[in-house]
């Protein structure tokens, strides 16, 4: 499974595509059943993103199925082991939060650690988020530093309201603006996101 940005689809509709799948052309599924069994032949081949989303219809209850939150845990954990960062992230935050399984921060923390460790992003928020609750600001202005810079609203978000509540310089947001923005900046497809900004002003 591949994931792709909303930018790429909307390139890809007004190309003449429709709603076929810009990295492969395929068309989107008619039904559950479908979209399920597509999941299910990736998930077959090891593809671990594939098994990430088969975890989460466990851990959510989606497209029929009884909500096992255990069960999703075994397929994150496979997921993880085939290199996803994803999984780790939400593995970490089912053990942090104890929904469906046995609270235990400690683990959620470290499976957070080693998503972040590999670039995950809001694994990396996460942590931020974990030091500033616990009254850690220094260390939390790390964490939160690396995630905006990585292009992570949400830790942007947080900063600016360290900043506003006094637990936060103004350089040190100036410093985490400018990166998360510097960030957009790297990610812009210019053609893709011209035509995109307007055809949502002409809309």
């Amino acid at each position: 499974m591949k994931t792709v940005c909303d930018g790429c689809c909307h390139a890809a509709t007004k190309g003449g595509f429709g709603v076929s799948c810009p990295f492969c052309r395929a068309p989107p599924p008619e039904s559950q059943g479908e979209a399920f069994g597509m999941i299910q032949k990736r998930v077959a081949a090891k593809d671990p993103e594939a098994i990430v989303e088969l975890g989460e219809m466990h851990n959510s209850g989606l497209c029929g199925m009884e909500k096992d939150v255990p069960r999703a845990i075994e397929l994150w954990t496979e997921a993880a082991e085939l290199g996803s960062t994803t999984a780790l992230f939400k593995m970490g935050s089912a053990y942090y939060s104890g929904e469906g399984v046995a609270r235990d921060e400690t683990k959620g923390i470290g499976h957070w650690e080693s998503a972040a460790m590999q670039g995950h992003a809001a694994s990396r928020a996460k942590l931020g988020c974990v030091e500033l609750q616990n009254g850690n600001c220094d260390r939390a202005v790390r964490h939160l530093m690396i995630s905006a810079k990585m292009g992570h609203k949400k830790s942007l978000d947080v900063f600016k309201g360290m900043f506003t509540d006094g637990l936060g310089t103004k350089a040190q947001y100036a410093e985490a603006l400018k990166g998360y923005q510097d960030a957009m900046e790297e990610m812009k497809v210019p053609s893709v996101t011209n035509q995109w900004h307007q055809d949502m002003v002409m809309n």
